[in-house]
């Protein structure tokens, strides 16, 4: 997602309401957030499909590590030997070369 051009990017809500698709082409041709203001206050943020599932994709990973580290802090993890143990025990395989 690109960032924000204030200059270019920020449009009050009537003005986006009178040239909604001008908007929306925009947006799908540039990927560049739009900030829409009502009473000169951001009332809200439109985003390209693409640019929302990039930073949705971002929030899922973060949440993941953050996860992962709390399982760490908590003492939930498992020992590399013992995971290469039970794979093997599993599903078989070579001896480390």
């Amino acid at each position: 997602m690109r960032p924000l051009r204030v200059s270019e990017n920020i449009v009050p809500v009537s003005d986006f309401k009178a040239k909604a698709a001008d908007w929306l082409r925009r947006l799908g041709e540039s990927s560049e957030p739009v900030v829409i203001t009502q009473n000169g206050k951001a009332a809200g943020v439109l985003l390209s499909p693409a640019a929302y599932d990039e930073l949705t994709e971002r929030f899922r990973f973060m949440r993941a590590v953050e996860q992962g580290l709390a399982d760490v802090e908590a003492g939930r993890v498992t020992p590399h030997e013992e995971v290469v143990e039970e794979m093997r025990r599993r599903f078989g395989g070579a001896d480390d070369e």
